[in-house]
């Protein structure tokens, strides 16, 4: 999966990374500093209540989730953005099929195989 610093990534030749529950992601572009991910949800889909010590920018692409960012909840639908800080705990329900699109920094290294 070495993508590492590619100039271009084509989710289409990308194969998904099933996480079970319904939810399945893509490792899209990354370098050392830098992440973005691709995550899919089935309605009903649990993203479990995490934190981790990496900056994070979720933009909801398709679909409406019940977030939670450090005990605060709101539901947000295509187009919202939501902030998370280092060590700050998150989590969400989708409540209708969607999609969102995770960027990370530092790149989160544990995702890679």
């Amino acid at each position: 999966m070495e993508r590492k610093d590619e100039k271009f990534v084509f989710g289409q030749e990308l194969d998904f990374e099933e996480l079970g529950g319904g939810v399945k992601r893509k490792i899209l572009a990354y370098g050392d500093d830098l992440m973005q991910v691709e995550v899919h949800f089935e309605k009903g889909a649990v993203g479990a209540m995490h934190s981790h010590p990496h900056t994070q920018l979720t933009y909801v692409l398709s679909g409406a989730f019940e977030f939670n960012i450090d005990g605060v909840t709101k539901t947000v639908r295509a187009g919202d953005t939501l902030f998370k800080l280092p060590g700050i705990v998150h989590g969400c329900v989708c409540l209708e099929k969607g999609v969102l699109l995770d960027t990370f920094t530092p790149c989160r290294k544990d995702f890679l195989k």
